[in-house]
């Protein structure tokens, strides 16, 4: 069912015109990729001031004070051009190994981040100026660190067509694991 919503999208006239365009695609693609530069650079720079690698004599309120806005900008335009790139050939990406994976590490990224924000980060009154966080901030940190990479890293082997389920014979648990309908061999 899910499949056949996704064909239907794909084949819609907006859909099909995104990915057909000379300049829409290729900006949407472009201000994604930009975005994703700003909000995982400023993420990273937080992260290691949580993990306690650098950063150490800046107060955790007042890096997190500045850095935040910029994060959330990146992120709300990152995540509409991503909805935009993923309109353009929902079925395809449905079926990408690598993009499952990145779906799935982004929730655990901001699962990571929502737990941070409501416990280690509204005590950081009491820790924010020491130089090594407590543990559950590093470790947020580092989870975050982590996640990001694996996302950034999946996100760019979209692009590769490796495990497209037209491409055909692959292991079954390929096929399984990109959703793949039985394919006869």
């Amino acid at each position: 069912m899910i499949e056949r919503f996704l064909a239907w999208l794909g084949e819609t006239p907006w859909s099909v015109a995104l990915l057909e365009s000379l300049y829409a695609w290729p900006l949407v693609e472009s201000t994604h990729v930009l975005t994703l530069g700003l909000f995982v650079g400023a993420t990273i720079m937080m992260d290691l001031r949580l993990t306690g690698l650098a950063f150490r004599n800046v107060p955790v309120q007042s890096f997190t004070g500045r850095l935040l806005p910029w994060t959330h900008a990146g992120f709300i335009v990152m995540t509409v051009t991503g909805l935009l790139l993923f309109y353009s050939q929902p079925l395809r990406y449905y079926h990408n190994v690598f993009f499952r994976v990145k779906v799935l590490v982004m929730i655990a990224a901001g699962v990571n981040a929502f737990v941070f924000h409501r416990g280690a980060h509204r005590r950081a009154a009491d820790w924010g100026a020491d130089a090594i966080p407590p543990r559950a901030a590093r470790i947020a940190g580092t989870v975050s660190l982590t996640a990001w990479a694996v996302v950034v890293v999946t996100g760019r082997l979209i692009a590769y067509n490796w495990f497209d389920c037209d491409i055909q014979p692959q292991p079954g648990w390929v096929n399984w694991l990109a959703g793949c309908e039985a394919v006869t061999e």
